[in-house]
């Protein structure tokens, strides 16, 4: 599993910069940033008019604590094109988030998004020890999920053999790593545990493989499942966090130090505020991740609030890049959960049983880990009674509907009526037990 040390760093000149410097390109960019969105976004130059802060009243960093937040109800708002800072006609690339009970949220691009984009994968691949003669194959989702062509574009520009794999398959995915010789994996942690059990129920010898690392992100990698992905597959794991309205994965990664993710500080201004009071927290307290984006042309964002909760490293790092770094993401501020990289809302959930009048407004979302795989069941209320068949029809119906709005397949369990816990208090929706399975 060596992994050489000549490819163990993509752009030494940023990832290496000094900090006064880097903090004076930050005050550069995020000045540019916005001016930007106040000239060309009617949102923000509302929304900066209403606090009264014009772009020339940003004059060091610390000022930035006075522009307001977004979240993503503003960008839900504002599908499809609202956010955008230029014109329809230099926009070359569109994504979206996954949506709620309406509209998904809009990740576009620029040419130069993307180069920024790929540049800043670039340096997740590269950590890793990846470049030219690697083989990469990449079995995240592809199409309007960021993952795929994300990882894709950053295993090229390192010089790799790109493998779009996509996800499922698992049998294929196996064959793929024999035939091509795959040195290393883009995926969720969940789908490599799974790879796992294929493995295993195929007899395929490891030592046939010639796997040496894994890049995975789209949801938390618990300590347990990375040592068990690490142990089974016989590599060395580099996690990584992004997320699909501020440039999709990219926004930190790990070094083979495995201790925090460096931030590419170049692209994105951090914070972390307490959620409740929304005040800006000293390095090393845990709160919600902030980021602006620095360098994005087509939909610059400031100050969004990501709901995910993390702290600050600022110790150096062994590796030698200066970029800061945060805490791996484990849990959000809100009530989403992800289940096999898909972002799940309790309102989603909600929205697709109200579809059914058989059904009560009363469910409950279980969450766990199982069998190497992350599972949801949804335990569903009747309204009344069913036999037997008829809760065989309806399980079919709704199973299809989430598969269509969310991607995922949960196990639907309906209940008697009145058996789910009513609540004066806000209901609790889910329950979620991977915390206590690893």
């Amino acid at each position: 599993m060596a992994i050489s040390t000549a490819t163990r760093m993509w752009d030494p000149p940023h990832e290496m910069l000094d900090r006064a410097a880097l903090r004076a390109l930050q005050l550069e960019r995020v000045q540019r940033a916005v001016r930007r969105v106040y000239d060309a976004v009617p949102f923000y130059r509302e929304r900066l008019d209403a606090v009264g802060v014009r772009p020339d009243a940003i004059r060091t960093l610390d000022d930035v604590r006075r522009l307001p937040f977004t979240v993503k109800d503003h960008l839900r708002e504002a599908y499809p094109y609202k956010m955008l800072a230029v014109p329809l006609n230099q926009i070359v690339r569109i994504h979206t988030s996954s949506g709620t009970t309406g509209k998904p949220t809009t990740c576009a691009y620029t040419a130069a998004d993307l180069n920024i984009w790929t540049e800043c994968v670039a340096r997740i691949i590269a950590a890793g020890g990846v470049g030219p003669g690697d083989v990469l194959q990449v079995s995240f989702g592809y199409g309007l999920f960021t993952g795929g062509l994300g990882l894709h574009y950053g295993g090229e520009r390192v010089g790799a053999v790109v493998i779009p794999a996509a996800a499922g398959t698992t049998g294929r995915q196996i064959e793929l790593m024999q035939d091509f010789g795959t040195t290393a994996l883009a995926c969720t942690p969940s789908y490599a545990l799974y790879m796992c059990d294929v493995l295993d129920e195929l007899g395929v010898d490891r030592s046939t493989l010639k796997l040496r690392v894994g890049f995975f992100g789209a949801e938390p990698m618990s300590d347990r499942a990375r040592e068990e992905i690490e142990r089974r597959l016989g590599i060395v794991t580099i996690d990584n966090y992004g997320l699909s309205e501020v440039i999709g994965p990219g926004v930190s990664f790990e070094c083979l130090e495995q201790n925090g993710q460096h931030i590419n500080e170049d692209h994105f201004l951090a914070e972390v505020i307490d959620p409740e009071t929304e005040a800006v927290l000293p390095d090393g307290a845990e709160g919600e991740l902030v980021l602006t984006t620095l360098s994005k042309e087509a939909m610059p964002l400031l100050r969004y609030r990501t709901r995910d909760l993390t702290r600050f490293q600022p110790e150096p790092c062994p590796c030698g890049r200066t970029l800061l770094r945060m805490a791996r993401v484990r849990h959000r501020s809100d009530d989403m959960v992800i289940v096999r990289g898909v972002n799940i809302y309790p309102s989603q959930i909600a929205s697709i049983l109200g579809e059914f009048p058989e059904l009560s407004p009363h469910f409950l979302m279980v969450v766990d880990h199982l069998a190497g795989r992350d599972s949801i069941e949804v335990q569903v209320e009747e309204v009344a009674e069913m036999n037997a068949e008829q809760r065989v029809n309806l399980c079919t119906h709704i199973t299809r509907r989430m598969q269509t709005v969310l991607s995922l397949t949960p196990i639907i369990t309906p209940v008697s009526p009145k058996t789910l816990e009513r609540t004066q208090a806000k209901a609790k929706r889910v329950i979620d037990k991977r915390e206590n399975s690893g």
